[in-house]
């Protein structure tokens, strides 16, 4: 049985890295009012007002309900977005963020070495260029002991679905999207909580319970 366990809101917090980020980077540093007044002298040497226009104004819009971020974090664009992301802070991002749990990882080795008999345990991670090594190097940061390490993304997703039997997630496309055939385990996050799902957990902890119900339903 193929296991699959995803990086993004399941082992790794990146949308609180994100934010703090956004916050460090663009608001404190960047935070000016949209208009600014200056004074100019005119041709008759008269004390004039008048309005400049200052660069975009970043600012947190809501709460994080969903991976749309530009719906929850202000960009001027699409690819000021993705800049932010995979070019300009994107080992900060994926490579220092924490763990979603203090012991994540330390849970999940003793799952590995518990279960790798019963199941061919993988990571995997949607990823775009730079976040690839950055992401290995979170892995490595926290110790993770799993050999296999698969990244794919939104044009290689069906290569990821050919892989795996069980995928836990806290995607909610993925959460949405399961082709049939294949079983889906919900990591519980404030960004998938419209999602249902058949199976749920709050903590990595609780992954060896979800299998066993899912062995009973399905009798893998």
């Amino acid at each position: 049985m193929r296991l699959a366990i995803e990086i993004n809101g399941v082992l790794r917090d990146t949308i609180s890295k994100f934010k703090q980020l956004y916050e460090k980077y663009l608001i404190d540093l960047n935070n000016l009012d949209s208009e600014n007044q200056i004074y100019n002298l005119d041709s008759e040497g008269n004390l004039q007002k008048e309005t400049e226009t200052l660069p975009f104004k970043y600012e947190i819009k809501n709460e994080v309900t969903s991976l749309e971020l530009l719906n929850h974090f202000s960009f001027p664009s699409k690819d000021d977005l993705y800049s932010f992301m995979y070019e300009e802070y994107t080992m900060e991002l994926f490579g220092h963020a924490q763990s979603t749990e203090m012991n994540t990882f330390l849970v999940l080795n003793e799952f590995y070495y518990k279960n790798r008999e019963n199941y061919n345990i993988l990571i995997v991670s949607d990823e775009i260029g730079k976040s690839k090594p950055s992401s290995l190097f979170f892995l490595s940061k926290f110790g993770c002991l799993i050999e296999e390490v698969f990244f794919y993304s939104q044009s290689t997703k069906n290569l990821l679905w050919d892989k795996i039997d069980i995928l836990l997630t806290a995607n909610p496309d993925l959460l949405l999207n399961k082709p049939n055939g294949k079983v889906l385990i919900k990591f519980k996050t404030d960004y998938n909580k419209h999602v249902n799902s058949e199976f749920e957990i709050e903590s990595i902890s609780d992954l060896e319970e979800a299998l066993d119900k899912i062995q009973n339903v399905y009798n893998f």
